[in-house]
């Protein structure tokens, strides 16, 4: 079993930024991929950005290309998100996720979820 705890979110003004951390442990060994989803009220979940453990293979969003940065320190099993300029509609709790195929991360059935940490961004 793999346990992954978040933390960083918190409430921005509009432009500003923050940073999300995610520490998995357990069987981690196994896990080929690490990264992060979002899902606000109403809407369906967004696969945000989602990195190779291994290294190498990065995928974001379209909607955050260029304003958020995804990196890892493999030593300490922990993945990153780099937020800048900040959009209201940014807005969401953020899962951090991993999993051990890619399949499962595009599909968005990753084998382990985090508990979520929010995100709120304001005008």
């Amino acid at each position: 079993q793999v346990r992954l705890v978040e933390s960083g979110g918190g409430s921005v003004q509009t432009g500003g930024s923050l940073r999300l951390s995610c520490a998995a442990s357990g069987s981690t060994h196994g896990l080929e991929s690490m990264g992060w989803f979002r899902q606000n009220t109403g809407k369906e979940r967004e696969r945000v950005a989602t990195i190779a453990t291994g290294g190498g293979s990065i995928y974001y969003a379209d909607s955050v290309m260029g304003r958020f940065t995804i990196s890892q320190d493999v030593a300490l099993n922990t993945v990153y998100l780099r937020m800048n300029s900040l959009k209201p509609e940014d807005t969401a709790m953020y899962y951090c996720a991993a999993g051990s195929s890619p399949f499962k991360m595009l599909t968005g059935r990753p084998d382990y979820w985090g508990q979520g940490t929010q995100v709120t961004v304001s005008s």
